[in-house]
């Protein structure tokens, strides 16, 4: 039975000798990776709903455009 509830797996960064300010930097680029940051800004403001069905579909196109390009790498 589906819910609307997101599954989320907790972010661990381990601070080793390198310091404190390299585990942020490494934070900072598994949230970008994740789409954290992403999400965060989305839900800032409200969207009206055509302005949100053009965002979906413009990303939507950009997951095609990753997925295309990772599978010519590949």
């Amino acid at each position: 039975m589906p819910t609307d509830a997101i599954q989320c797996k907790p972010l661990e960064v381990a601070v080793g000798d390198k310091g404190i300010e390299r585990a942020i930097k490494h934070l900072k680029r598994k949230m970008a990776a994740e789409g954290i940051l992403r999400e965060l800004k989305r839900r800032r403001h409200y969207m009206k709903p055509s302005v949100k069905r053009r965002k979906k579909a413009s990303e939507a196109a950009r997951r095609r455009r990753k997925r295309s390009k990772m599978d010519m790498v590949a």
